[in-house]
């Protein structure tokens, strides 16, 4: 569980940078779960820090071990954010999508001997915070292409 891994090594004004920028009307992305777990209203939620929130929602990720979660949060922010990043990965190893979006996963995966040239690209033009997210995402997405998830360890 790669983005557990992740997750576990980021710094809190990390998490709390990508919550934030997920966040919609005063929401945050988990704030739902995190309403459930603190026992509030979900529309009284709002009353907490975004801080207090993020802290939450990224306990309730790792002590829940819920990768699902975390990865659908990493790709959000990623889709949102650095789009860009996504497609070009995805271009640089030959993985067939439409606009970042792979169909059918283990059909289409990345080539193994085109990962390290097409990270060291993304590595210039992407902050590399997200080109390592990102390899943590793809790392788990694809266990069977094995040289993704040594770049990222190496990263870590």
């Amino acid at each position: 569980m790669q983005v557990i891994e992740q997750l576990k090594a980021m710094k809190d004004e990390r998490f709390l940078a990508i919550y934030e920028q997920l966040s919609q009307d005063g929401f945050g992305p988990l704030d739902g779960e995190v309403a459930k777990v603190l026992k509030f209203r979900p529309q009284a939620i709002k009353k907490l820090p975004i801080q207090k929130r993020a802290k939450t929602a990224q306990s309730l990720l790792v002590r829940g071990n819920n990768a699902e979660l975390c990865y659908e949060l990493f790709g959000t922010y990623l889709m949102t954010n650095a789009k860009e990043l996504v497609t070009d990965f995805l271009d640089g190893t030959g993985v067939e999508h439409e606009d970042g979006m792979v169909q059918n996963i283990e059909d289409h995966k990345p080539a193994g001997d085109k990962v390290a040239a097409t990270v060291a690209e993304l590595d210039k033009k992407f902050d590399s915070g997200d080109v390592t997210l990102y390899l943590a995402m793809a790392a788990e997405q694809w266990p069977s292409v094995p040289e993704v998830d040594s770049i990222w360890r190496m990263r870590g």
